[in-house]
């Protein structure tokens, strides 16, 4: 039994370093979607040199702390289902739509962003989405679960200010897209078959 304590009071501890990290990143990724204002306002005050400090800072350590909760979180993995092997397959197709919307961000002028408006949270949205049906642990579920919740509400919010704003997009081309496609289609093969696994140490195919 006190061995039983022990593993529980350890992964209580590995969970709660997952999660405030999660609190920190999220949180400050946030402000637009629960603070605008006073985003604005601090910027007003102290300028946006002090407020970009203070947003890196925080995203920094939030980042830390979800990086080294989560590997600590796969040493002793809480499992609480085994996807079926086709949801992987299934992942991997979301994967690599994500990818070329994150291409998509910075290749000026393409299609993709010119209707989606905010290919970059799409993006982040359907990179949880695959991780979370495609694992089956406690930390996966509540790193990328988070992710996916944060990304719905940071799309409605943009959304929001841009009509607000009446901010029109720039208008795509062929050119454009061809080469967000291309490039997130090469970033996702880097990914997929060397980067994941030398970086994560799991290797989706093989």
């Amino acid at each position: 039994r006190d061995g039983a304590d022990n593993r529980a009071s350890f992964m209580g501890a590995i969970m709660g370093v997952l999660i405030l990290g999660l609190v920190l990143f999220l949180g400050v990724h946030s402000v637009r979607i629960v603070g605008d204002g006073w985003r604005t306002r601090f910027i007003a005050q102290r300028g946006e040199g002090a407020y970009k400090g203070l947003y890196t800072l925080v995203s920094l350590l939030g980042f830390a702390l979800i990086c080294w909760g989560f590997s600590l979180a796969r040493q002793q993995p809480v499992v609480l289902w085994t996807p079926p092997r086709g949801l992987r397959h299934l992942a991997s197709l979301l994967l690599l739509v994500s990818f070329v919307l994150l291409a998509a961000t910075y290749v000026p002028r393409n299609h993709f962003k010119a209707r989606l408006r905010h290919p970059m949270v799409l993006s982040v949205k359907l990179w949880a989405l695959a991780h979370l049906i495609a694992n089956g642990q406690l930390a996966d579920v509540l790193l990328f679960g988070s992710f996916l919740a944060w990304a719905v509400l940071s799309f409605k919010a943009a959304r929001g200010r841009d009509r607000a704003a009446g901010t029109m997009p720039v208008a795509g081309t062929t050119q454009g897209t061809v080469v967000a496609a291309v490039a997130g289609l090469g970033a996702w093969a880097v990914f997929a078959f060397w980067a994941h696994g030398f970086l994560i140490g799991v290797r989706p195919f093989g």
